[in-house]
């Protein structure tokens, strides 16, 4: 039903995007004749094979590969350096053996080290947390399509690490339930795996052969080997996989997986306002929920939640956010994190590029969002967050290449309690802040040309039962997205051509709709906006459907010494996906081109270095050059092992439609930013990294940021982290606030207010990791942060797209009033020749905050964990706009904290 009121309501952006599939119908027959000639582009080079062995006798995981059963089996051997000398055989010996039974695969795997266990690099961390030391890792292609890629991965220590399952970019929150022992002996260490098939998705032939990589770290040496090899200059992946042969076993059985949790949390704050009866200084609370997974046929499975809770996932870092736009954070979820590769939408990837996002269609931040209704009164009980009644996803990959991705999600109609004291300060009322909505997503893809080729197309839905007026004229009642993505890869993945094309719709009350042509993404009431042929968007208070379309196209060279890449991205002005997805602008045309020279082998100081250089350019549909920089970088590694970055652009002076909020376009200065990177040898006990960086600016004084994280690993299972940072910018036309004014006549009536701002930040954020064992692990996060703005200089611009400006006179134009501190209250602004007066909070502020959480985490049996979690915020601001460090660290530890203890069981079964 969505789809076609889509198609009905937007018929122009429904005739681009059928004209586009039906352009990629017809390079797929092309591809597919192209494919039929040529099978030879399959495996270009001849890959290993290795039998899997029908289990005869038991097997214990314990790490000892002592059992006789193992005997039966052939190794796999022959392991190839990539790295540190590309193409030699691999210095120490690997042997790997494969069985099989009708419940599982098992791997016994023998790492020779010629210093024997003295040899042997390892790290005690928490699942899928390693990053040093030693490990053995398996990726199968298990429909062996030459695309899917599912990860096991183990250290000596044992510590687990998994990823899948059968995407072409797995995925790390994929957790299945699995066994692995390792030992560490005199011969080097071994490990031994039992992988059940009710974890894995596979065809259901008799006789499987599945895809195969197996890599191999022996830390001390830096060397990593493969079995089936590739060059670094090649793109390699599953096209040049080994085999795994001769698993003779059924489809995987069709089990369901409960995973029902039971939490308590208490909460403890002193109330902000003494007088807000809402606000209480203990809360208690608890809550039960679950997960459930069930395998659908043998290629797809279902996940639902049901009331999920999400209290043990890490707290968002502070920001201050100066800007029109909306500061995105990544979702750490468990839900939806995982699988979250089979809903991405249109890609980005470039060799540089900046101020560009991809062409998204799915933000699952957006489920559970904080309410965006209003309340009005005095003062009011909102939740923090939209609660989620249930989610539920099936995906899976189908043998004749179909990727497929549904997610359905419910959260629950918010009303806020409110209390007016001008009307009464003992009647309660209630408002909606956020009505029931029903989110949908639906992504497929199709595989072709043994994954040189793809075809992908998404919907995604938005319904809103809305029953408050006044939040039915903030928000749409419904928002519609649809696309089609392509991938087409060629001369063993060499090169590349990859799409994607996208319309959206959002409908709703006249006045939702206006916000929408009123925000930060398109200002239409641009006064001076140009209408144009094609996408004409003038401001209308009357429209109740608004539509827009979005593309992205790149056109590269991957593989080989030389790289090169061209690529043009677009969304028109009516383009909005932020009820399910996140933008921040559309109205624009971008254009990005590199060259890239790549050494993948060792010259002079260098193990590996790259170069390269480009630009980018960025307009409007009324074609105004907003942006246009040329870019030079380079990197790599020194022989020592420390790696190292370099990165410079230059901007000259372009036009900036969205400097004035909603005023005419005027245009912004020129500078250069540039940007470097050290880091040392990531294997030692104490590792340094830094990337500072400076901008330079062809009016006012530079920017710049300093930077150092240090990490320490006193131990193997200890590992701490601290990035002190100081950032230090300046700004010569900081927007501020606007006001009309008839006189302004240059500038259509409107008078924007800027001023210089001196910022200065100071963060710290510390990590801790404590690890006992591979199953108990205690984690701590803080982040205490610092931000100080000045104002000073408050001015306008003169006349549109010039830099002309006039900086209003002190006493005159702009008087302070100050409080009883001395402090500036407000600013009186009469610009001359005006009647028109206009006062000004300041603007300047003191933000301090310190956040931080720590995780006490024991998976007490398979797949069953116990949480521990304590959070503290503590947050305070005014208006001093004076930087003394001494004297913020004072005040923010003066501010009561609100702390938060959570205790969380789940418990992992089957049935």
């Amino acid at each position: 039903m969505r789809l076609v009121s889509f198609v009905r309501a937007s018929c122009s952006p429904a005739r681009v995007l059928l004209g586009a599939w039906l352009a990629l119908v017809a390079l797929a027959t092309v591809s597919e004749t192209l494919a039929a000639q040529s099978s030879s582009a399959v495996h270009p080079i001849p890959s290993p094979h290795v039998l899997g062995v029908a289990r005869q006798g038991t097997v214990t995981i314990d790490g000892a590969l002592d059992e006789a059963a193992w005997s039966a089996a052939t190794p796999a051997t022959n392991f190839t350096q990539q790295d540190p000398h590309e193409g030699q055989p691999a210095t120490q010996r690997t042997e790997v053996r494969f069985l099989y039974d009708a419940d599982a695969l098992y791997i016994g795997a023998r790492m020779f080290d010629s210093l024997g266990a003295r040899g042997i690099r390892t790290q005690l961390t928490r699942r899928d947390q390693q990053d040093d030391g030693d490990y053995l890792t398996f990726v199968f292609d298990t429909y062996h399509d030459h695309i899917g890629r599912t990860f096991f991965q183990v250290n000596p220590s044992g510590v687990k690490f998994d990823a899948g399952q059968n995407s072409p970019n797995a995925d790390p929150a994929w957790d299945p339930v699995w066994e692995v022992a390792t030992k560490v002996d005199a011969q080097g260490w071994t490990a031994e795996f039992r992988i059940p098939f009710s974890q894995l998705r596979f065809s259901r032939d008799s006789v499987q052969t599945w895809g195969m990589q197996i890599w191999r770290l022996v830390s001390r040496l830096n060397e990593v080997s493969m079995w089936s090899p590739w060059k670094k200059e090649e793109s390699g992946g599953p096209s040049r996989f080994g085999h795994l042969e001769d698993l003779r076993v059924a489809e995987g059985k069709r089990t369901i997986e409960l995973l029902p949790y039971v939490v308590g949390s208490m909460a403890n704050a002193r109330p902000s306002d003494p007088r807000d009866p809402f606000l209480h200084t203990t809360v208690n609370d608890y809550r039960i929920g679950g997960d459930v997974k069930a395998l659908l046929g043998s290629n797809l499975t279902l996940d639902a939640t049901f009331n999920p809770d999400f209290g043990q996932v890490e707290v968002d870092p502070a920001v201050v956010n100066l800007s029109a736009f909306e500061t995105f954070f990544p979702e750490k979820r468990p839900f939806f994190v995982a699988g979250s590769g089979l809903f991405s939408f249109g890609g980005l990837n470039c060799f540089s590029c900046s101020n560009i996002s991809s062409l998204s269609l799915f933000y699952s931040r957006r489920i559970g969002r904080q309410p965006q209704g209003t309340t009005g009164g005095t003062f009011a009980d909102v939740p923090n967050t939209s609660t989620i009644l249930g989610a539920a996803k099936v995906t899976g990959r189908t043998r004749s290449g179909f990727s497929i991705g549904m997610l359905d999600a419910v959260t629950r109609r918010e009303v806020a309690s409110v209390i007016d004291t001008n009307v009464s300060p003992d009647v309660r009322y209630q408002r909606e802040v956020e009505p029931l909505t029903n989110y949908f997503v639906g992504r497929v893809k199709r595989d072709l040309r043994h994954g040189n080729l793809t075809l992908g197309g998404i919907l995604t839905s938005v319904d809103r039962r809305i029953q408050e007026p006044t939040l039915e004229q903030r928000i749409p009642a419904h928002a519609e997205g649809a696309g089609i993505d392509f991938e087409s890869y060629w001369k063993n993945r060499t090169y590349s051509l990859i799409g994607a094309f996208a319309g959206s719709r959002v409908a709703g009350d006249s006045n939702a709709m206006l916000r929408l042509e009123r925000s930060s993404a398109r200002y239409f009431q641009r006064p001076d906006r140009r209408p144009n042929a094609h996408f004409d968007n003038p401001l209308d208070s009357s429209l109740t459907t608004m539509v827009g379309l979005g593309g992205y196209m790149r056109f590269a060279k991957d593989a080989g010494q030389w790289l090169w890449d061209a690529q043009a991205s677009t969304r028109t002005p009516g383009f909005e996906v932020n009820d399910i997805a996140f933008l921040q602008q559309a109205d624009f045309v971008w254009l990005n081109g590199n060259v890239v020279r790549q050494w993948t082998n060792p010259i002079s100081i260098f193990r590996n270095v790259f170069a390269g250089f480009g630009g980018q350019r960025r307009s409007n549909y009324d074609g105004d050059l907003n942006e246009a920089q040329v870019q030079a970088y380079t990197g790599g590694q020194f022989l020592n092992y420390w790696n190292y970055q370099l990165f410079s652009l230059i901007r000259p002076s372009a036009f900036d439609d969205r400097a004035t909020r909603g005023g005419p376009v005027v245009r912004t200065h020129g500078f250069t930013y540039f940007e470097a990177q050290l880091s040392t040898d990531s294997r030692k006990r104490i590792v340094l990294s830094t990337f500072p960086n400076f901008v330079k600016g062809t009016e006012g004084p530079s920017d710049y940021n300093l930077n150092l994280t240090v990490v320490l690993k006193p131990k193997d299972n200890i590992r701490l982290s601290f990035t002190p940072s100081y950032d230090l910018s300046h700004s010569n036309q900081q927007f501020v606030d606007a006001f009309d004014d008839p006189s302004a006549t240059a500038m259509y009536g409107r008078r924007a207010i800027f001023a210089n701002l001196t910022q200065r930040t100071v963060s710290m954020d510390t990590r801790a990791a404590i690890t006992f064992t591979p199953t108990l692990t205690f984690e701590l996060f803080t982040q205490p942060f610092i931000s100080t703005g000045d104002y000073f200089n408050f001015k306008e611009f003169v006349r549109p797209r010039t830099l002309d400006r006039h900086v209003f006179t002190p006493g005159t134009e702009i008087v302070a009033t100050t409080d009883s501190r001395g402090v500036v209250d407000y600013y009186t602004i009469t610009p001359t020749g005006s009647t028109v007066s206009y006062d000004l909070g300041n603007p300047d502020f003191n933000f301090r905050s310190l956040r931080g959480n720590a995780v006490l985490r024991w998976e007490y049996r398979p797949g069953s964990t116990f949480y521990l979690v304590w959070t503290q915020q503590r947050t305070s601001d005014d208006n001093l706009g004076t930087f003394d460090l001494q004297q913020e660290r004072r005040a923010l530890f003066r501010t009561n904290p609100a702390n938060t203890v959570l205790l969380k069981v789940n418990y992992w079964l089957t049935i």
